[in-house]
């Protein structure tokens, strides 16, 4: 059992003017198995916490406890993070051009596991999360999300969770941009990895509609940089049906 736990979190964002406040005092607990989803509108501080924990260079802890297994992840690099067993699929996965999408996760594999996976039982693994994700062979040879369309970046997102196989998965809006089937698709990956691996989940998302396909066991409410309200499965239906009016004051 893992263990990802935020106590009193308070983070900064850099902008034009300085740096801006945007975590309020966050505390949440997530444990190996469970999917919490983090919902709340607009500018509520979501994306903030995603990137503050992976250790964006724009987005600062100023205060309060980010730790995995009882070890803070405040002062690690990047790489230490994810080396720790964290991960985050982007809302807005970035282009590298001149690298494959093979050379791409086989370096991350690596450099995760500290030595190179088998090429034999690698080829196969990624083949096979490549065939459920409904992608084609050629995609392994193109450069990681140039040209891609919003559901094939999402679904690289979701082939590296796959392949990497994280302690815990921070998923910013993995459903923004995402048709019908492309939802589907990515959401059955999420699936697997989380019944494969029992790792620890955080969903960010604005829309109850990818809750159809992926069921938290915790619901957490985010407005002004704190959690405002939390729960079970039962208060994002409330949440369809009422919208963030209540906690705005609307």
């Amino acid at each position: 059992m893992s263990t990802l736990t935020i106590k009193d979190l308070h983070a900064s964002v850099d902008t034009p003017e300085g740096q801006k406040e945007i975590l309020k005092g966050v505390n949440l607990t997530i444990e190996s198995g469970e999917i919490h989803a983090i919902m709340g509108p607009n500018g509520s501080g979501k994306s903030t916490m995603a990137y503050a924990l992976a250790g964006h260079p724009s987005y600062h802890i100023t205060s309060g406890e980010a730790d995995l297994d009882g070890q803070s992840i405040g002062g690690m690099t990047v790489d230490q993070r994810a080396k720790a067993g964290l991960f985050l699929a982007m809302q807005y996965p970035v282009a590298v051009a001149g690298v494959s999408v093979s050379n791409f996760l086989r370096t991350a594999k690596t450099a995760i596991d500290g030595k190179s996976p088998q090429i034999r039982s690698w080829v196969k693994e990624m083949k096979t999360s490549m065939e459920n994700l409904r992608m084609e062979n050629s995609f392994a040879e193109r450069d990681v999300n140039v040209g891609f369309s919003g559901g094939e970046k999402k679904r690289l997102e979701i082939l590296q969770m796959e392949l990497l196989k994280p302690s815990f998965a921070i998923l910013d809006e993995t459903d923004s941009g995402l048709d019908v089937d492309a939802l589907r698709i990515v959401s059955e990956g999420v699936n697997r990895v989380h019944g494969a691996t029992g790792c620890g989940i955080m969903l960010i998302t604005h829309y109850t509609r990818i809750l159809r396909y992926i069921h938290p066991s915790h619901v957490h409410v985010f407005v002004d940089g704190r959690v405002a309200d939390e729960g079970g499965p039962e208060l994002a239906d409330k949440l369809e049906d009422e919208g963030y009016d209540k906690y705005l004051g609307l």
